[in-house]
């Protein structure tokens, strides 16, 4: 069913307020920002027909299965530590969250916009429209007193950067990203109203809304992780972080600094080699090349480096097999990469779980996308647990101190939607 609405935001407002009241609901957002490989303005997916749960070990291959048995639209999530399965790893760090490692669902309802129209894919269309047209969109309300803690004061995050750097100049690794996690216990959130003013205070391209049960994923992500058009791959990672400026002429002058930034440009350059290299994995012999090389994205919270790899899909690879072979993203986890990521291991304080891993959607035509889960909140309301995390990247070069005021920077907008500081 195909219907106009004159009043996109508060349809959407209602419609993810309706779907909050579903088990499984994965909420898309590209707040406007168009680019090239985009399907949809919105997509929310709501209600399991049918779901797959997994934790590392044979998760892959169980979602090619899914995948061969649902031929029309799937959304969910990859977990970070799915890297366990991909490579010879492990993780044994702490994990208050307790999301499975994959899981993913064909929606009962799914709900596409494009521009103000919206089409409604489900076995009772005009039902479900009315129903989201009658909700009564309830006021937010007060945010709970939340005591944020960190995993490391400042002083022990510096040190343990120091440590990192030292394995640098060792040659054990080029570079990492190394991660904090900031939580609280006995938090009490409205999860719907959290990400609303969360997506009003740091719109992103690659927003998310993610329901499993009772844990919520509220991500306000800049990043593609991998898409897939007809048989085109595309990675867009991000390397390179500046903090916006009061006033234009400051702005213009953050961007230049960036563009030009030394420290920036490697980190950047070096990410994009590892991820023209695992394209090669998937890739037709020859096709793996740089679109975009050190563009500068502009945020409402940052500017960004973004650079964009493509390459043609070979015959023989499948799309699940296609994102495991890229799986983690280069920009989170380092280069080398199976050595940056067994480091992180020893020097992170909690496991990352979502954190780090890829919110999507495969559709029909057997075409793809997913994001990176960063400048996320994750909730896990059963047990009052609020958690998001920051990194940034350590190289040669690095100074601890401003890769510390980095994170924070990365974490301003879910400090400020939470009330807090640090």
């Amino acid at each position: 069913m195909i219907k106009q609405v004159s009043d996109l935001p508060t349809f959407k407002q209602k419609a993810l307020q309706w779907a909050s009241k579903f088990d499984a609901v994965c909420y898309l957002d590209n707040n406007g920002f168009k680019d090239p490989y985009s399907k949809f303005d919105t997509l929310i997916a709501i209600g399991a027909k049918d779901e797959l749960t997994a934790n590392s070990g044979n998760a892959f291959e169980q979602l090619e299965i899914f995948c061969e048995q649902n031929q029309g639209w799937i959304t969910g999530f990859l977990g970070y530590d799915l890297k366990n399965e991909v490579e010879q790893l492990s993780s044994a760090n702490i994990d208050h969250l307790n999301f499975p490692d994959l899981y993913f669902f064909v929606p009962k309802h799914l709900i596409i916009i494009r521009g103000n129209t919206i089409e409604l894919i489900t076995d009772d269309a005009e039902n479900v429209f009315n129903t989201i047209e009658q909700e009564t969109l309830t006021q937010s309300q007060p945010i709970a007193a939340v005591n944020l803690r960190t995993r490391f004061s400042k002083a022990e995050y510096l040190t343990a950067a120091e440590k990192i750097k030292a394995h640098i100049t060792r040659g054990d690794i080029y570079v990492t990203n190394f991660c904090q996690e900031f939580y609280a216990d006995g938090a009490t959130l409205g999860a719907v109203s959290i990400f609303s003013e969360l997506n009003k205070i740091s719109p992103n391209p690659f927003a998310s809304f993610f329901k499993w049960k009772d844990n919520y994923i509220l991500c306000a992500s800049p990043e593609r992780f991998l898409a897939k058009r007809d048989d085109k791959l595309i990675s867009q990672p991000i390397k390179g972080t500046a903090k916006r400026g009061a006033t234009e002429a400051e702005d213009d002058a953050i961007k230049q600094d960036l563009r030009n930034h030394a420290k920036e440009l490697q980190e950047n350059v070096m990410i994009v080699d590892l991820v023209r290299n695992d394209l090669t994995r998937s890739a037709k012999q020859g096709t793996v090349k740089t679109e975009e090389l050190f563009n500068i994205h502009s945020f409402s919270q940052v500017h960004q480096m973004i650079s964009t790899i493509v390459c043609q899909l070979s015959a023989d690879v499948s799309s699940v097999q296609a994102i495991k072979n890229t799986f983690p993203m280069g920009s989170m986890t380092g280069a080398p990469k199976i050595s940056a990521m067994q480091l992180m291991e020893q020097y992170e304080r909690s496991k990352r779980g979502v954190y780090s891993g890829a919110i999507g959607y495969f559709s029909p035509d057997n075409d793809f996308d997913f994001n990176v889960v960063i400048r996320t909140l994750l909730y896990n309301a059963a047990e009052k647990y609020l958690s998001f995390s920051a990194g940034s990247a350590i190289t040669y070069h690095a100074d601890p101190e401003k890769e510390y005021e980095e994170c924070l920077l990365k974490a301003k907008a879910i400090m400020q939607v939470l009330g807090q500081s640090i």
